[in-house]
């Protein structure tokens, strides 16, 4: 009898043991389950610049949006910010040194600056904004399937060079020849709106021509040659090299008196005639979405590269005014704002 107490007793005991044991080889799964996200680092390069406060606002509004979907900075995500200032050679060492921090997924802006990223690594998940081309530059191998490790919001619209040239002539109905204005090193190549553009030119009866610059001491000298002779005009196609000499692109184009048209808002609220582009803070908001997917699990690969939802036309009529312009009140009424 005291043998079989003893044992049964033993037994119990072993039965407890067994199930706190269990018990401890559960609960830290469960505890797991409860605790806060781990920590998650995104690596951010923008390609313009960080003095620019219209960029800052695009950058904001992407921190916003990540913070409604439930990212904290400090508590489950850490951001690494990097700016290009439409430098190439800024961009190329910041892309390197955002790769070698292993991010959990980088967001990049511009055509230049996913390039870079694409020749540090093929495998960090990679979320874009505001790349023209971004199959011919061989970003992605569909729109639909991107098959790599790199998707995002493309501003992929060739046909929009073919707007530029329309409502600048509607502006400046005497405008006879335009200058693409862009930067080869930092611009998508100028190919992708060429063939718009030139369709357009032909329709309208415009010579159009493409107006390379590499520093902005060059650039006085592109918009020099389009008043040498009236008629001249200007496009300033999508480029961080642009919108780093934003103010002085507008104001030699004021001195000269040429007119001429944009891609961006932030150009117009500077002074700039006319602009017409998609809304860059809308895709800086759905890159978030798409960040939130990736952080979830999901592959680039299988996120669709999408194309502009909405597109906006802006007139500076103070500059209109300046240049001598009378503005057509049926491109008034289409416009999305009137700056007076």
């Amino acid at each position: 009898m005291l043998c079989r107490g003893v044992l049964g007793e033993a037994m119990r005991r072993r039965d407890v043991i067994k199930v706190i044991g269990g018990g401890a080889a559960v609960w830290p799964l469960a505890a797991r389950a409860q605790q806060p996200d781990r920590m998650r680092l995104i690596g951010v390069l923008i390609g313009w610049s960080d003095s620019d406060p219209a960029t800052q606002s695009l950058v904001a509004a992407f921190r916003d949006t990540l913070a409604k979907l439930g990212w904290t900075e400090g508590r489950n995500l850490r951001t690494e910010l990097r700016w290009g200032n439409g430098n190439a050679a800024r961009i190329e060492a910041f892309a390197k040194e955002l790769v070698n921090l292993k991010p959990d997924v980088i967001l990049g802006q511009t055509t230049p600056v996913i390039g870079a990223l694409a020749r540090e690594t093929r495998t960090i998940p990679i979320v874009f904004v505001q790349v023209s081309d971004p199959i011919g530059s061989g970003f992605a191998a569909s729109l639909a399937r991107p098959a790599g490790n790199i998707t995002g919001f493309t501003t992929d619209n060739s046909a929009q060079g073919g707007k530029w040239v329309e409502l600048l002539k509607e502006i400046a109905p005497h405008t006879a020849r335009m200058a693409l204005l862009f930067n080869p090193e930092t611009a998508a190549p100028s190919r992708f709106f060429m063939p718009s553009v030139q369709a357009a030119a032909s329709s309208f009866a415009v010579q159009a021509s493409v107006a390379p610059v590499r520093t902005k001491d060059e650039i006085e000298g592109v918009i020099a040659a389009q008043a040498l002779k009236p008629g001249g005009g200007i496009i300033v196609t999508p480029d961080p090299f642009n919108v780093a000499n934003r103010d002085l692109i507008i104001a030699q184009a004021a001195r000269y008196r040429v007119p001429a048209i944009y891609f961006n808002r932030s150009f117009a609220d500077s002074g700039g005639l006319i602009v017409y582009g998609d809304v860059f803070a809308e895709q800086f908001r759905r890159a978030a979405e798409y960040i939130d997917r990736v952080l979830k699990g999901a592959k680039p690969a299988d996120l669709p590269v999408q194309a502009p939802t909405r597109f906006e036309l802006i007139i500076n009529l103070r500059t209109a005014t300046a240049l001598g312009l009378t503005v057509p009140p049926a491109l008034l009424t289409r416009a999305d704002e009137v700056i007076e």
